[in-house]
């Protein structure tokens, strides 16, 4: 299954939050491609406020994995795998787990760790489009 989202300005994000969060609620275990600079971790803000998270969210570039907590107590992950050298890194911070956990888990650059995802999950695909404004590509696994 798949959908396609297009968006120009950054106001239409809630909008954007709303139709991705229908799209893939079964779901809990989301993956965002995208090149530097696409809009992952953007629209992973809007994301987090559209489930009520409480905490500032930013990207978890040097710490890995972010905690957030919701407005009704529900705990989310924000992983970053940027800067990790190969999967070991993931299973040594038992990144098998948090997708486990039953607890949405967003992650950033999970090509890095491609033989770790689980069965089912959310791909996530941002590019930017030669007038600026990004689309992303939505598919079930």
């Amino acid at each position: 299954m798949e959908k396609q989202i297009q968006y120009q300005s950054l106001e239409q994000l809630p909008e954007v939050a709303t139709q991705i969060i229908e799209f893939g609620k079964s779901e809990l275990v989301w993956l965002f491609e995208g090149q530097m600079g696409a809009g992952k971790t953007t629209l992973i803000k809007a994301l987090c406020a559209h489930l009520g998270v409480t905490n500032h969210v930013q990207s978890p570039t040097f710490s890995i994995v972010n905690e957030y907590v919701t407005e009704n107590g529900e705990t989310l992950y924000h992983f970053d795998f940027y800067r990790l050298k190969n999967e070991i890194e993931a299973m040594d911070m038992g990144v098998e787990e948090y997708f486990d956990s039953g607890n949405y888990c967003f992650v950033e650059w999970p090509s890095k760790i491609e033989n770790l995802w689980p069965l089912n999950y959310l791909s996530i695909e941002i590019s930017v489009q030669t007038d600026g404004s990004r689309l992303i590509i939505l598919k079930k696994n």
